[in-house]
């Protein structure tokens, strides 16, 4: 490396090639969390406009669901890189069976929650289902916009 590295990474080395994909990578996720709840707000404003007050709280709360199910997968991944990234010299690395249960968890927890909103609040389930949609669609945007306006440029 040059004495100028730190100012422009040469993308021809492999640490300085990582570092710039895991800055980007972790751009797209700020993005796609931010994206989620603005399409969910976006939704649940629409139907307030239309007078369906009960659609608007199932969208709200769908996307809030979608949004901390993102965060979780995010931290989970996160983990089990620095997990891996830490045995990298063994020939079969050991995932801690915690790592399982709480991806499995995650899963028991939306679906709780889905739960507990559709019997105690009485919305919809379409709605609540529609807003948990808000991180495809956010997912969706940010890969489109990663597509016509990359960071590396």
């Amino acid at each position: 490396m040059t004495a100028n590295s730190n100012l422009s990474p040469d993308p021809t080395e492999p640490q300085s090639a990582a570092k710039q994909a895991a800055l980007i990578g972790a751009a797209t996720e700020t993005r796609i969390a931010w994206l989620t709840i603005i399409f969910g707000a976006i939704a649940a404003i629409a139907a307030t406009v239309w007078h369906r007050r009960d659609w608007a709280t199932g969208l709200a709360f769908g996307a809030a669901l979608a949004w901390l199910n993102f965060r979780w997968l995010a931290r989970g991944l996160d983990a089990l890189a620095a997990d891996s990234t830490a045995q990298t010299g063994l020939q079969k690395p050991q995932v801690p069976v915690v790592t399982y249960f709480l991806a499995a968890f995650r899963y028991v927890l939306i679906a709780l929650g889905v739960y507990v909103i559709f019997k105690v609040l009485s919305v919809p389930l379409v709605s609540l289902l529609l807003g948990l949609c808000a991180l495809g669609a956010a997912t969706i945007a940010a890969s489109i916009y990663e597509i016509a306006k990359p960071l590396d440029q």
